[in-house]
């Protein structure tokens, strides 16, 4: 990825050397210090939002907000694995709080003890709710229209949240629906296998 981005801005550098060389360095002195001041404004909100996270975990109402919501996510992910749900609800709280970084480790961690329970259907649910990222508070969003200038950065709060809200139900549902094929699919196979063997066990 770094080659890939590294490419990018030399080709962009040397079509903009040709295009207009005086403006060259002007333009990346600007560049830089919008880049600077959009890492301070994000650095801000990320700081807020993930000690309001770090706050949840120490008080234990992240561990209580898991155990309540327990019996929706045995359901959701098809496991009885208890370490595995609570990873998995805090993975799915920090993307409710709209926390790009925090989800990460978490959602590691709870894939890998679905993958070594040979629970491939909770590890896919997982990545699909992390791909769709039903977001409560756009925090990062906001965060970045307040840095361009918006008058109003909150507005996209409700488009958001209903945007992801449908996206995160229908990925939901697809899996579940393709889930539930790939399990047909797989019993139907599965018979199949049997009979054949039936068949060649046949004395002649």
């Amino acid at each position: 990825m770094n080659a890939i981005f590294a490419v990018i801005f030399l080709l962009a550098a040397a079509a903009f050397l040709v295009a207009d060389p005086e403006g060259f360095l002007a333009a990346m002195l600007s560049g830089g210090e919008r880049a600077a001041t959009l890492c301070l404004s994000l650095l801000a909100a990320y700081c807020v939002w993930l000690g309001f996270f770090k706050v949840l975990e120490r008080s234990g109402l992240a561990e209580k907000f898991a155990r309540r919501t327990m019996p929706l996510t045995k359901k959701l992910f098809r496991t009885e694995d208890g370490e595995a749900l609570k990873l998995a609800s805090g993975n799915l709280t920090a993307n409710l709080l709209g926390l790009p970084g925090a989800p990460t480790p978490l959602g590691v961690k709870a894939t890998e003890r679905f993958l070594k329970t040979e629970n491939g259907f909770a590890a896919d649910m997982l990545f699909v709710l992390n791909a769709t990222s039903l977001q409560l508070l756009p925090t990062t969003a906001i965060a970045l229209r307040l840095a361009a200038g918006s008058s109003s950065p909150a507005d996209i709060f409700l488009p958001t949240l209903l945007a992801t809200l449908l996206s995160s139900l229908a990925g939901a549902l697809l899996l579940l629906f393709t889930a539930r094929i790939g399990q047909k699919f797989a019993q139907k196979r599965q018979l199949g296998r049997k009979r054949g063997t039936h068949v060649r066990r046949r004395p002649s």
